[in-house]
């Protein structure tokens, strides 16, 4: 899109499948195994001909929020460039446009915004190796991810690294109308690595990242990624 040497190279590789608990979900899978072991219960009390419906319905309920916050192992494409932005999330590329950041940039960007529904792998990973020069949470409200304004107007974190190179790329996680919390472990200082995991959003999301507007994207819109290996 641009004549520019591009500062990054954006590239895809395939995943790995090695199922993990991420942390963040712990509260919420115990949750759901009381709320499907009182089901089970209130449905034995009503009829003991619904009791294995009832088992099934929270065995089902028990295993959706495990799958959700499974976090399987990723390893990040060779780096030799240095220049290499992986997925911060996996999902689906909704939207590539070149706009303006008055945020962290500062300046003529390109963002990349990534879908991630509710079947798909909520932990995020760092699209970039560097330095965190900005960590804020912004509240906000929970338009559905795939509206245009859910960039600007729902609850998301703001997340500016500075790459070795001097380049600086924000990324953003968004809460959806079904996602309402962003969870991140990063804060100004911290010095992140390529794929790096640093937090999740729970629930269905997206997350923005917004690149210096000379780099080379090599994904569309449309094409699922997986973070930390595309």
């Amino acid at each position: 899109m641009s004549n520019e040497t591009p500062i990054f190279e954006v590239s895809g590789l395939t995943c790995h499948t090695l199922l993990l608990i991420a942390p963040e979900g712990y509260s919420s899978i115990a949750l759901a195994a009381v709320i499907a072991v009182v089901l089970v219960g209130i449905v034995a009390l009503v009829s003991t001909a619904l009791v294995w419906p009832g088992v099934a319905v929270g065995a089902g309920l028990l295993i959706f929020v495990v799958a959700f916050f499974r976090d399987p192992k990723r390893t990040p494409p060779d780096d030799s460039s240095g220049l290499t932005v992986v997925a911060p999330a996996d999902g689906k590329v909704i939207e590539i446009v070149d706009e303006r950041d008055d945020i962290y940039v500062v300046g003529p960007v390109r963002r990349v915004s990534v879908f991630l529904s509710p079947l798909n792998v909520h932990v995020n990973r760092s699209p970039i190796p560097g330095v965190v020069e900005m960590a804020d949470y912004v509240p906000g409200e929970y338009l559905v991810a795939w509206h245009p304004k859910s960039s600007e107007k729902n609850e998301r974190s703001l997340i500016g690294v500075r790459h070795d190179s001097g380049a600086k790329v924000l990324f953003k996680q968004i809460a959806g109308a079904v996602a309402r919390r962003v969870v991140f472990h990063l804060k100004v200082g911290d010095r992140v690595s390529l794929g790096e995991r640093f937090g999740i959003v729970k629930f269905g999301s997206r997350m923005d990242v917004l690149l210096p507007e000379s780099a080379e994207v090599h994904v569309a819109a449309g094409q699922r990624v997986v973070a930390g290996e595309t």
